[in-house]
């Protein structure tokens, strides 16, 4: 049986520095913290400094938070077929891995990419060539990258267990990637995890697809669209398609118990629907 206090957090915005993102996981009271490691929406991020770099360790051991990831810009796009574009996600990644190894973060969450219309096999090798050159360049950073499953939107790969599949397949060093779940992603990409019978199968797919032991954190976000909709669009938990019970299901999956469980739910202002999120998830684990 799962503990009754799961590994639940979300992500946090890094403004005013990094270290001020575990003060705001402490509010929502969170136990894991998702965080991006420079501005998501820029390729150069100012610089991280050794003073920032301390204090966010400090910040972080002081919390007692169990784990904090990162996930990478949204202009990356290790799929992409226009050269310059590419070496210019390449390198982007690159300083977040360096970012990541120096603040002590677990892993670097990426969205595989879009092929921009050369067909899905195009992207998945463009995105395990991506991968391979990041890991020559990357000397001693042991980071992983953990690919996201995607919902399918436009020309986004990832979508498929099997995406994943063969990614990992093309990749000199595959046991320095691995995934990130998204129940949103994955039930817009037409998985079904609504009823327990339906969460057995998806779950058995993706173990038999791609393999348990790479599911290594997960996105908690209700979907605004329907099943297999292919539409990226999070909603809070138990107010979407998916619904409240689906969760439980992910939550009392001893198979999971270890795996973090981040909200990229919608927010405002406060950290309100963070905590009241956060306390239904905690509601459904059986005790």
């Amino acid at each position: 049986m799962s503990t009754s206090d799961p590994l639940l957090g979300a992500h946090m915005s890094i403004a005013g520095g990094t270290p001020l993102a575990i003060q705001r996981a402490l509010q929502a009271g969170c136990r894991v913290l998702q965080i991006f490691v420079k501005n998501s929406n820029r390729w150069k991020g100012k610089t991280l400094g050794d003073e920032e770099v301390g204090s966010f360790r400090k910040a972080w051991a002081d919390s007692k938070l169990h784990q904090v990831v990162a996930h990478d810009s949204y202009l990356i796009n290790l799929a992409s077929p226009q050269e310059e574009l590419w070496q210019r996600s390449i390198e982007a990644m690159l300083d977040e891995l360096d970012r990541c190894q120096r603040l002590g973060v677990s892993l670097l969450v990426t969205h595989p990419g879009s092929h921009m219309g050369e067909g899905e096999g195009a992207g998945v090798r463009r995105i395990a060539q991506a991968i391979n050159q990041i890991h020559e360049r990357s000397g001693q950073c042991n980071v992983p990258i953990a690919l996201e499953t995607t919902a399918g939107q436009g020309t986004s790969v990832g979508y498929r267990f099997e995406h994943l599949r063969d990614i990992l397949a093309a990749t000199r060093h595959p046991e320095r990637v691995v995934v990130c779940g998204d129940t949103c992603h994955i039930f817009a990409a037409g998985y079904d995890i609504r009823g327990e019978a339906e969460y057995g199968r998806t779950m058995e797919q993706f173990s038999r697809v791609v393999g348990l032991e790479k599911l290594r954190v997960f996105h908690f976000n209700d979907s605004k669209k329907d099943l297999g909709s292919r539409v990226d669009r999070h909603e809070h938990i138990g107010r979407g398609k998916i619904g409240t019970s689906a969760f439980s299901w992910f939550l009392n999956d001893e198979r999971l118990d270890q795996i973090p469980k981040i909200l990229e739910t919608p927010k405002g202002k406060t950290h309100r629907e963070d905590r009241r999120n956060l306390k239904l998830l905690r509601s459904l684990v059986k005790k």
